[in-house]
């Protein structure tokens, strides 16, 4: 049986949502996994902490490292890999999930938004990769998973939000670059939901309780990558899109996924 069992994971943007969930499915595995995110505090508008987080992982049955990672952040970055090294002993899968997003216009969109979404998405997927990678490059069957969708290079994607979709598609070109790069040493894969994902940036951001029952549960995302995950790392320079990676594994009955099941679902972006 496939499984994640003492696996090392490190997931940015783990605090909550697709990240979470990532993690939740892990631990129920008995991976550990290091929670590397931003909020320890509690945030009046988004849940969960590092802390809770934790406390979630190992209730589910893996071991958690909590540690405050702002991806920009080089320092922050190489101390919790560090952290994670010396905790664990290793990194076996890192799980590039942390993003900004905002569907603005280029008019519409303020130097500072621009060089967030390109800090957080495109240099801090880079960043993390290149000071994981001495690690994974030492573990047994080491992934890299990005939380990014195909590079699908038509206009309607770029037109209405290009700041948003190059700073996306830049974590796409990490896995079509690493994965040439690193063949036969590191799987690196992308990993996209056909359906909007009922998270926080759902909910605040673009459709909120509307656009949220139309969406599916994180744990579908969290499925999907554990498919990926425990695939040889010989599975590589793949974009995933989560439906697929489920039915290639024999799982077609979706509904349960669904916020609102048996409704209407809102296609993502980018498919």
């Amino acid at each position: 049986m496939a499984s994640l069992a003492g696996k090392t994971l490190f997931i940015t943007g783990a605090s909550r949502g697709i990240g979470l969930a990532i993690a939740l499915r892990a631990a129920r595995d008995g991976a550990n996994i290091v929670v590397a995110a931003k909020t320890a505090e509690p945030h009046p508008k988004l849940a969960g902490t590092i802390f809770t987080a934790a406390e979630e992982i190992e209730a589910a049955g893996g071991q958690a490292l909590p540690c405050v990672v702002d991806v920009r952040e080089e320092d922050q970055v190489r101390a919790a890999v560090q952290s994670a090294v010396e905790r664990f002993g290793g990194i076996d899968i890192l799980v590039n999930n942390a993003s900004a997003i905002s569907l603005t216009g280029t008019l519409s969109t303020p130097m500072k938004r621009y060089d967030l979404m390109h800090g957080v998405n495109t240099r801090g997927t880079f960043l993390c990769s290149q000071a994981c990678l001495p690690f994974l490059l030492k573990a047994e069957n080491p992934h890299i998973l990005n939380l990014s969708p195909p590079l699908n290079m038509e206009a309607r994607w770029f037109g209405p939000h290009v700041a948003y979709t190059m700073a996306k598609f830049g974590m796409s070109m990490c896995v079509l670059g690493m994965a040439a790069e690193f063949k036969g040493k590191v799987a690196v894969n992308a990993l996209w939901p056909r359906t909007t994902i009922a998270t926080a940036a759902i909910q605040n951001v673009l459709g909120g309780d509307a656009m949220m029952n139309a969406s599916r549960k994180p744990d579908i995302m969290g499925d999907a990558a554990w498919h990926i995950l425990t695939q040889s790392v010989e599975y590589s320079g793949n974009f995933c899109i989560d439906d697929e990676v489920l039915a290639a594994a024999g799982i077609t009955d979706l509904d349960h996924y669904a916020v609102m099941p048996g409704g209407r679902l809102m296609p993502d972006f980018f498919i």
